[in-house]
């Protein structure tokens, strides 16, 4: 794979799993990289709220490692080297970050046949699969840095209008289903009015908000 490529590929797992912003995965030296504790330390962003320290789930670490041996082999892991180091004519200089991947995510989204797809956007999704699990607004905030309060009460409402809708309409058309499956037998259809009860009190349980 091309340097440029693993570049790209490496920043969109880390921003698809740590809400970092492409100016962030940039700015990223090792000595900010804690392998141990497995969290990343964000000095430099947009605001100074987005100063903060991020765990790395197991992608994240992954992808992580793999830049780490990409760097031992061009000896650039001292502690002030960028993790995404400057690249030209596949020659790297770890003492300078790497100023832009927009070509090589180009080439990356035409080969996954992803017509329009952000890089931004990673981050956007990292912090709806937060509100998803519905994490608090302060952890939210932790992990992703500055957001305002609009933009919070976007994802939530983003959340409650999609996934929750979405969810509650996958369970009661299956309850549906369960309940006009064709019954030949009297101990078949003795089964389908037992199913039918379960049916309404599942759709009651769900009118309720309550967890299936």
């Amino acid at each position: 794979m091309k340097p440029e490529w693993q570049s790209a590929r490496l920043a969109s797992v880390l921003a698809l799993n740590t809400t970092m912003r492409a100016c962030e995965v940039r700015g990223l030296r090792w000595c900010d990289v804690d392998f141990l504790a497995g969290t990343v330390r964000i000095r430099r962003s947009k605001t100074k709220a987005g100063q903060r320290i991020i765990p790395l789930n197991d992608d994240a670490l992954r992808a992580m490692r793999e830049l780490y041996s990409r760097a031992s082999a061009i000896a650039g892991t001292h502690p002030d080297h960028y993790v995404f180091p400057a690249c030209e004519n596949q020659r790297f200089d770890p003492t300078t970050s790497q100023k832009s991947w927009r070509s090589a995510w180009r080439s990356l989204r035409k080969t996954a046949g992803i017509a329009a797809l952000c890089f931004h956007d990673l981050r956007h999704h990292a912090i709806t699969e937060l509100a998803e699990s519905q994490a608090s607004d302060a952890t939210i905030m932790a992990i992703a840095g500055h957001l305002s309060s609009q933009m919070l009460e976007h994802y939530s409402t983003f959340v409650s209008n999609s996934s929750a809708r979405q969810w509650t309409a996958l369970r009661l058309a299956e309850a549906l289903r369960r309940a006009n499956q064709p019954f030949a037998t009297q101990t078949a259809t003795q089964a389908r009015f037992q199913d039918e009860a379960t049916t309404r009190q599942l759709i009651e349980k769900i009118g309720r908000g309550e967890r299936i």
